[in-house]
C-alpha cells in the first residue's frame, strides 16, 4: 500500500472494494468516527469534512488508526 493523496471514496473503495463508492466512503467514516483520536488528528493535520480527499499524512494518520486497506 502506497501512502500518497487519495481521493475520499478512492480511498474508501480500498477498505470495502465491495461497496459502491458512497457507500464505501460512508462506512469508512463511521470508522473514524468510532476511532479513539482519529477524528482530532485529521482535523489538527487539517481537513475538512468538505474536502474531496486526504493528503499523504492524512492517509498516514487514518492507515495508522485503522490499519492497511
Amino acid at each position: 500500500f502506497k501512502i500518497r493523496a487519495y481521493g475520499r471514496m478512492e480511498l474508501a473503495q480500498l477498505y470495502s472494494p465491495e461497496l459502491t463508492g458512497i457507500a464505501a466512503y460512508r462506512k469508512m467514516n463511521k470508522w473514524i468516527v468510532c476511532c479513539p483520536g482519529l477524528q482530532e488528528r485529521l482535523s489538527d493535520l487539517g481537513y475538512q469534512p468538505q474536502h474531496r480527499s486526504y493528503t499523504p499524512l492524512e492517509v498516514r494518520a487514518i492507515v495508522d488508526a485503522l490499519g492497511e486497506p
